[in-house]
């Protein structure tokens, strides 16, 4: 098959590696902000990000990939089987106007984008919904399959074994995209509930960085090469997929395939994530200004996405049809990037009794 990669960022471009390795030709496509990169890979091979993952080398792309510049694209899609759209939250807006109609509805599109975005009235509505809208309001009518689950671009590339998840409208095409990308390292769930999948792995987003607040709090307690501490890591994480659950169940996708996703997703940003790196700084003292200037350069699409959740409980909680109580930690987090509150997690409110 040929598979093209629409975003060289850093997962659309750990993708090449499965898609190249189980015999498909690859043709890795960049965005306008791309161009850089693809020089690179012209040049050398390898991808410049990678760089800081790989300090005794990067690896290089598999034998046979393709580089375009954006202004290829149309080349780049000749004899295309299906394309991956590799942009990042930033990217949604780009990637649903100016490349999507671009495409036939028939070209089956698998996007790696993580995210939700909020309504007036308190929805959540998953990438693939909004573009799916979107296009059909200019009479396009197409569906859109998405990948889900815990995977770091970098630990993809290095052949971590990795468990995720695919979804979309139709189990054939699903099972297309599988035979295509799956690997003895790279291992595919299918699912048809797209809303489940998307919200789990979006969810975990304000979570992680809840969670990677207690490692900021301990290293101003204890000094920054303290040890870690595990106990209180472990009191956010049950508490965050706690109020994950609840939100699941709000979507209409609490099942349980659906929720292990999204915790596993959330493990992954604790341990791998950019957010990580926020959440600890926001827990040794910075606000969230200073947090952001620490991280110049680094893409924080996770605070994007936390926010909007947040708004989504806000407005159905105003409305009577949440209870805020059972979002302590949500709130708290938005209240600290939204307000610049000061980091008090609250642990009691973590609290529970239960009789049986």
């Amino acid at each position: 098959m040929t598979v093209v990669i629409i975003g060289s960022g850093m997962m659309g471009s750990a993708l090449a590696f499965p898609a190249r390795e189980n015999g498909n030709t690859v043709r890795l496509v960049g965005t306008p902000l791309d161009r850089e990169i693809i020089d690179e890979c012209r040049k050398s091979n390898r991808h410049p990000k990678f760089a800081k993952h790989f300090p005794d080398g990067i690896p290089p792309f598999p034998e046979g990939c393709e580089y375009y510049q954006i202004e290829e694209l149309d080349s780049a899609l000749e004899g295309a089987d299906f394309v991956i759209g590799g942009v990042s939250s930033f990217g949604v807006d780009w990637f649903g106007e100016e490349i999507l109609p671009r495409l036939p509805p028939e070209l089956p599109v698998l996007s790696v984008t993580k995210g939700l975005m909020d309504t007036p009235d308190g929805r959540l509505l998953t990438y693939p919904d909004v573009w799916e809208q979107r296009l059909a309001a200019k009479g396009i009518h197409r569906t859109i399959c998405a990948i889900g689950g815990p995977c770091t671009s970098y630990e993809l590339v290095a052949h971590d074994q990795t468990e995720v998840a695919f979804c979309g409208r139709d189990m054939n095409t699903l099972r297309m995209l599988k035979s295509a990308m799956a690997t003895d390292y790279y291992h595919i769930s299918l699912s048809t509930d797209v809303t489940g999948i998307e919200s789990a792995v979006a969810l975990k987003n304000g979570y992680a960085l809840g969670i990677a607040l207690t490692i900021g709090l301990n290293q101003k307690a204890f000094g920054l090469d303290s040890p870690l501490h595990f106990n209180s890591q472990a009191a956010v994480f049950g508490q965050a997929a706690k109020e994950m659950k609840h939100l699941l169940d709000l979507q209409g996708a609490g099942t349980l395939d659906n929720f292990c996703v999204g915790v596993g997703d959330l493990y992954v940003t604790v341990y791998g994530g950019r957010t990580r790196l926020v959440g600890i700084l926001l827990g040794r003292g910075l606000d969230i200004d200073e947090a952001k200037a620490e991280l110049k350069g680094v893409t924080l699409e996770s605070l994007v996405v936390a926010e909007r959740v947040a708004r989504a409980v806000k407005t159905l909680c105003a409305k009577g049809s949440l209870d805020v109580a059972k979002f302590p930690l949500l709130m708290h987090i938005d209240d600290i990037l939204t307000r610049k509150a000061p980091v008090d997690i609250p642990w009691e409110r973590f609290t529970f009794e239960r009789a049986q």
